[in-house]
Parts: C-alpha cells; sequence; structure tokens
C-alpha cells in the first residue's frame, strides 16, 4: 500500500496544485520510484489511497499495467483518515498475507527486505540513522527491535510491513497508526531492520530543492 492521501502540508505552496505522491525528483515521480519497489519485491497488487488531488494519481498511474502491477484505489477525499484509519479502511484489498505500507513523500534507493516478520513480532519499521535537518530521532535499534533509549539515533523511514491482524480490534475512521507502534514497540511485539543507502524525506520545498540540486 502506498499512502498518498495526504494534504501535504509542509509541501506548500508546491503541493497546492500537486499532490505530495507526484513530486518530481531528479526528474522521476515519487510514486513511481515506488511502484517500482514494490513490483521488485514481488507485490502483484498496490493500493494507493486517495485524498488532496487524487484524481491526478488515477490519472497518472491508472490501471498500474504500465508499472508491473495491478493498482487499486481507496479513496479517502474530504475525509482523509490519517494513516492507520487509511490502512484499516483498506484492509479488505490488501488480504490475509503480510503487507508493505510506503509514505508517498520519501525517496529512496531501498530493496524491500525479504521474511521480516518473525514469530515474535506483529509489525516490522525499517529505520534509517536520523539525518542532520531532523531535531529529534524517532527510536532505538537493537537486536532486530525498535526500542527505547534515553538517545535514540533513528527515525521511521515511511516503510513498514504489518500483519493484518495488527488492526485487530481498531473501528473504522479517522486515527493514526503512531501510538499502535509505540504500543507494540513497549511489548517487544516490533521489528526493525537499518537501512542506511539513499533516504531522504521530501517534507518540505526547502527539502525537495535541497535533493534536486544533490
Amino acid at each position: 500500500m502506498i499512502l498518498a492521501a495526504g494534504r501535504g502540508e509542509r509541501l506548500r505552496p508546491i503541493s497546492d496544485a500537486v499532490p505530495k505522491a507526484l513530486m518530481q525528483v531528479k526528474g522521476e515521480y515519487l510514486l513511481d520510484r515506488h511502484l517500482r519497489m514494490l513490483r521488485n519485491a514481488g507485490a502483484d497488487t498496490v493500493v494507493i489511497n486517495l485524498g488532496w488531488l487524487g484524481e491526478q494519481i488515477v490519472d497518472h498511474v491508472g490501471s498500474g499495467e504500465r508499472f508491473g502491477v495491478r493498482v487499486v484505489y481507496s479513496p479517502e477525499y474530504d475525509q482523509v483518515l490519517e494513516t492507520g484509519g487509511g490502512i484499516h479502511r483498506a484492509l479488505p484489498m490488501l488480504g490475509s498475507d503480510p503487507f508493505w505500507v510506503i509514505n508517498s513523500d520519501i525517496y529512496t534507493d531501498m530493496a524491500l527486505p525479504e521474511n521480516v516478520l518473525t514469530e515474535d513480532v506483529d509489525a516490522h519499521l525499517v529505520l534509517v540513522p536520523t539525518p542532520v535537518h531532523k531535531e529529534k530521532s524517532d527510536f532505538g535499534f537493537l537486536d532486530s527491535k525498535v526500542c527505547f533509549t534515553e538517545n535514540p539515533d533513528c527515525t521511521y523511514s515511511g516503510v513498514a510491513c504489518y500483519r493484518p491482524a495488527f488492526f485487530d480490534g481498531c473501528e473504522g475512521g479517522r486515527f493514526s497508526v503512531a501510538p499502535m507502534l509505540f504500543e507494540a514497540a513497549k511489548n517487544k511485539r516490533l521489528g526493525a531492520s537499518l537501512f542506511t543507502g539513499v533516504w531522504e524525506d521530501v517534507g518540505t520545498p526547502e527539502r525537495l530543492r535541497e535533493i534536486n540540486q544533490a
């Protein structure tokens, strides 16, 4: 699943006219890179949730055939459901197997790791070393799991793998997945891997310009 429904407030005024998933980095749309990454990982179906300017995404991606995948859309539009609500709404489209979720506003050359959901975890986050422009780290990383330390040095990359059962007990509507991830980490049920390749958060016009000029 690619999370593409958000308004992209931090990317204004660029995102006033273009959805964040269709920002271009080094001549390529972010969304195109994500679809290619998922195809290379063996995905045959990709769900994209739609909100702000979602019709532009549909016009660009279509059925997904030219990207080598089948694309299914989960429209939210004026009722954007945040991360947790958006994933929960799309669960019937995602099936019974574990699935990857990717934030649309990251730029990376990551290859999705294989077999990340061991029996003792319910979800898996790909972490990256905290970039210099970020004021605060999110997590620590120890023994293939997310951990809490006094001096964390890792940031969530915006790439995660979930078992559908991770969302058992959730009710439909607007909610963030973040509290659920923190709870899983406290219970030592949140796996992690560290990616040290190319990764950027395309979160602001300044960051977008810096990445394109690098």
